[in-house]
């Protein structure tokens, strides 16, 4: 039986800094009390903008990473390789460690998660004008066991409705963080024409 905890963040409850490319907010970050300037983070969820044409990524070895561009494209390079082309919504899983540079100035999603301690995933919500909804039970198939889900709005507003008929608007800058034991939970995301969210999951090894 699904037994899991519920909250509703708004803008005003996230860390915002600056980096050498921008700014970085922290959406969430685990265990809690975890800073990412001591890298003794378990996971960490944020969005960044980065308003220099080129950058480098900060390397940080020890941690897988997910990324996605919430406004705008940007191309990615891995350790010299050959350069990945990202559209708006569009999902890309590196090495925290690689030697990566980026092309292009965009609002991004990140997913950092401890190598050997930690999975996730992020999959993108965008809502056409039918009508679409989304279930919880669909979009996290691809992991058997989480921890941590977070519903992030990016342009709303989105609907969730949870198994026991409670529901939650989020605007955009809000997110929903459910935290606990999802078994047998499920939950509906409806969103207006054009509204555009992220849901993040985290898996503990």
């Amino acid at each position: 039986m699904a037994e899991y905890s519920i909250r509703h963040k708004t803008n005003s409850e996230y860390n915002t800094s600056n980096w050498s490319g921008g700014t970085t907010t922290e959406l969430g970050i685990g265990p809690e009390g975890s800073r990412y300037a001591d890298r003794d983070f378990l996971w960490r969820i944020s969005s960044a903008t980065v308003d220099l044409e080129e950058s480098t990524f900060t390397a940080l070895p020890d941690y897988d990473r997910i990324i996605m561009t919430l406004e705008g494209e940007i191309d990615l390079c891995h350790n010299g390789g050959p350069w990945i082309h990202l559209n708006a919504f569009e999902t890309h899983s590196f090495d925290g460690g690689d030697d990566t540079v980026s092309k292009g100035k965009v609002v991004d999603f990140n997913l950092m998660t401890r190598k050997g301690q930690a999975g996730g995933a992020m999959i993108p919500l965008v809502f056409p004008d039918d009508g679409t909804s989304f279930s919880s039970a669909e979009v996290l198939s691809e992991i058997e066991t989480y921890k941590e889900v977070m519903i992030y709005c990016h342009r709303g507003p989105v609907t969730v409705v949870c198994e026991n008929g409670c529901a939650y608007v989020l605007n955009a800058g809000e997110s929903l963080w459910m935290r606990g034991d999802f078994s047998g939970a499920v939950w509906n995301m409806a969103g207006v024409a054009e509204a555009r969210a992220v849901m993040a999951a985290v898996s503990e090894n």
